[in-house]
């Protein structure tokens, strides 16, 4: 399918589409690249504000997680003309704004078309330094894995769209989605060898695209994941979405879960993320540090989850223990 894009290539693509990473790379000069990116989701909220809020977090993050900082954003928008108010638009973009504002991230404008059901999201455009670039191909072993943000924001939106979630887990869920990876930009000079954010295709989806990128086995403790309120549980109970499902049978054929698993641990390690946390590979030397930095920076967590294994011939690429 992406065939058609070989004849485009130039040698100043940094980063294209090869190991699925996060953003594209464009070098510019020798102290300058063009991180390059675009996403955008359907409603996750009923709240238009909050909703604009997350999504522009959500897009955001993949210029994190190049370790780039964000310059400008175009907004992404697809809509019924005729069931969804000009306010409720205007309220989708004023979240939207606000967490590029709090970025420092210029929204230079966007574009909207007709669709039969709302979309939005943001084209980011960022600034990175060629040397200084995260990838998500090139964690070694012995490495260690950082998760900074808790699994589970699919389960909970399902439940909250069925009326299940009390006021507090719905805060936490809101919380976690709109929080920015902004410490993305710090991973580099606190020696993380390569990083990812954890969104749509789930832990193990991205989880796998680390791996195979790098040639390497990652080995993620279940334990020690951590996890928004009841988020395990409502995996559990049914609460998720055909993503979860999608990303099994992506997984499956490189994936070994530990047979013991409860079924909401492996729901949950399968769960879609919206704007979730950056998954990090860091020498185990610089792991201390770094959790601390990023939690000083504001990070809702840092949690060692797992470690890079070399990856031998016939071997699972990802293991969940």
């Amino acid at each position: 399918m992406l065939a058609p894009l070989a004849g485009a290539r130039s040698p100043n693509l940094l980063v294209g589409y090869e190991t699925s990473d996060d953003a594209g790379v464009y070098r510019l000069d020798a102290e300058r690249a063009l991180v390059v990116t675009a996403d955008f989701i359907t409603p996750v909220v009923d709240d238009a504000e909050t909703f604009g809020r997350v999504a522009a977090a959500n897009s955001l993050s993949d210029v994190y997680a190049m370790g780039g900082v964000p310059l400008t954003a175009l907004n992404l928008t697809g809509y019924p003309q005729k069931e969804v108010p000009a306010e409720v638009l205007r309220a989708i973009f004023a979240g939207a704004a606000a967490v590029c504002a709090e970025a420092g991230c210029v929204v230079a404008g966007g574009h909207t078309v007709r669709d039969s059901e709302v979309k939005f999201g943001l084209a980011v455009t960022g600034l990175v330094h060629p040397e200084r670039i995260l990838r998500n191909s090139t964690a070694r072993p012995g490495d260690r894995l950082v998760l900074t943000k808790p699994l589970g924001t699919g389960a909970l939106v399902a439940a909250g769209r069925a009326g299940k979630l009390a006021p507090a887990e719905y805060d936490a869920l809101v919380r976690c989605m709109t929080t920015l990876n902004r410490w993305g930009t710090l991973l580099h000079e606190l020696g993380a060898t390569a990083c990812t954010d954890v969104t749509g295709f789930g832990l193990t989806g991205h989880g796998l695209e680390m791996a195979r990128g790098g040639g390497a086995q990652l080995v993620i403790e279940s334990a020690a994941l951590p996890q928004l309120p009841r988020a395990a549980a409502l995996c559990a109970a049914g609460f998720t979405c055909g993503g979860t499902k999608a990303n099994a049978s992506f997984t499956a054929a490189y994936l070994q879960i530990a047979p013991q698993l409860a079924d909401g641990m492996v729901g949950l390690v399968h769960d879609p993320q919206t704007s979730g946390g950056l998954l990090i590979a860091v020498p185990a030397d610089h792991c201390a540090e770094l959790c601390a930095a990023v939690l000083a920076a504001g990070a809702l967590c840092a949690v060692v989850v797992g470690e890079v294994r070399p990856h031998r011939a016939g071997d699972p690429y990802l293991i969940v223990a």
